[in-house]
Order: C-alpha cells, then structure tokens, then sequence
C-alpha cells in the first residue's frame, strides 16, 4: 500500500514548476490529486492526462486562489468530485520583483494577494472541511526569501514571512481537532529562470549554499509527501528549509 493510498490532496498553482512536481510526487504516493491552474490550459490538460495514466483519480480546476469567492466554490467542487479533502498544498505565488521606492501599489498587491491573501483563502474554507473530519494537513508553500529577505523583493519576502505567522496561528487553533499546518522554505530551485542567470551571479549564489547546487524541485515536493502523510502525524507549526543549508546561521 502506497503511502498517500485513498487520500485527497488539493494543489493550487499545480501545472508547471513546483507545483506541477508536487502533484506527481503526491500522485506516485497514491494520493487522488486536484489541482488548480490560471491561465496555462494546455500545461494543465496534459498533466492532468500524466497523473490519471498513474492509475489515481486526478482532475484541473481553473480557478484564481487569490479570488475569496472562487475559492469558496473551488473547495465544494473538489469536495464534490472527490468527496473529501486529506492535504491542502498552498503553492499559487507570483512575483513582481523591484526596488521598494519604485515598487507601486499594484505590484505590492498583486503579490500579497497572489501569495498570502490566497493562502488565507484556501486554508479558510478547506479547514472546516478538515475540522469535520477531523484530520488533516495543511502544507504552505514560502520561501527562504520570507526568512533571509532580499533587495529588490520586499513585496514577496513581506508575503512569504506572512505566510509562515499564518502558518503558526493556524497550527494553534486547528491542532486540537488532528488537522495540522506546516511551512516548507524552498531556496534557489534549478528552474528554466536560473538556468538562464549569468554564470558570475549563479556561482556567486552557489557560493552561499552549503551543499554547492541548486535544489530539484522533486526535493521541494518529496518534502511535501512527508507533511502531508502521517510520518509526520506529530509535526505541526513548524518550517522547513529546503534550502541546502542557506539558512543555517
């Protein structure tokens, strides 16, 4: 028996990146796999093919995370179609990297929107669910942006640190009904985006990670697998670093 076998998980941002890693890391644990995307059907429709050739059941929801309202029916519908909720993973983010006195309104909302404001939702309305069950695992996608911060991402590192108080609280007032919430901090993931750094700034980066490489985003994801199972039934309010040692001082 798979270790995920006849769970429920739901992903928000799953069809490309992390998100997408995610899926298949809980899709090759046994898990049922929702997952939602926002503009890149195409990506979507064929990961949602890759997980159902995997023998579970698997389904792309089109939905903004960041939307009260939409998430709200997101949760019914997956409730719906699936008839239960085991592991919520909080991935959807965007970035809209800029000095603080040239950063606007817009780019500071849309990320704090994007990033935190759709954490609240989803954790929102997915909890009652969990409550009612009593049990369940709440896994927030942060950064080691949200713990180290950095010029330049104010906005995002202000989003992703939100994330994890969030995170604490939540575990704070859900632990006592067995649903839990936890953190994972990736740090610099080997992504189409930093293949394509200037190699003095990628060896200059490279130089701060213990381990000496960039993370695998399957690494990001196998750590999801481990909160959102009960090999982690007694870890709740913590974060994670998936970092290669970058936050150990």
């Amino acid at each position: 028996m798979k270790l995920l076998q006849n769970q429920v998980a739901l992903v928000t941002g799953g069809s490309r990146g992390i998100g997408k890693a995610i899926c298949l890391a809980l899709a090759n644990s046994g898990a049922n796999v929702a997952f939602t995307y926002h503009s890149s059907t195409a990506s979507a429709l064929e990961l949602e093919k890759t997980l159902l050739a995997l023998g579970i059941h698997a389904k792309a929801y089109q939905s903004d995370a960041a939307d009260f309202s939409a998430a709200k029916s997101l949760t019914e519908a997956v409730i719906g179609d699936f008839g239960q909720i085991d592991i919520l993973v909080n991935n959807a983010g965007v970035t809209r990297d800029t000095l603080m006195l040239r950063m606007t309104e817009e780019q500071w909302d849309t990320v704090m929107n994007n990033n935190l404001k759709s954490t609240f939702n989803l954790s929102k309305f997915v909890s009652q669910h969990m409550l009612k069950q009593r049990k369940g695992s709440i896994v927030n996608i942060s950064s080691v942006i949200g713990l180290l911060g950095q010029a330049g991402q104010a906005n995002y590192a202000a989003s992703k640190a939100g994330i994890i108080g969030f995170s604490k609280s939540l575990a704070d007032e859900l632990g006592s009904r067995n649903v839990r919430c936890n953190v994972i901090a990736p740090g610099f993931i080997e992504t189409e985006m930093t293949d394509s750094l200037p190699e003095e700034l990628k060896t200059k980066y490279l130089a701060q990670i213990p381990m000496r490489r960039f993370a695998q985003a399957n690494e990001v994801a196998q750590t999801v697998v481990f909160l959102g199972s009960d090999m982690s039934s007694y870890i709740t309010g913590q974060t994670l670093a998936v970092c290669g040692g970058l936050t150990r001082y």
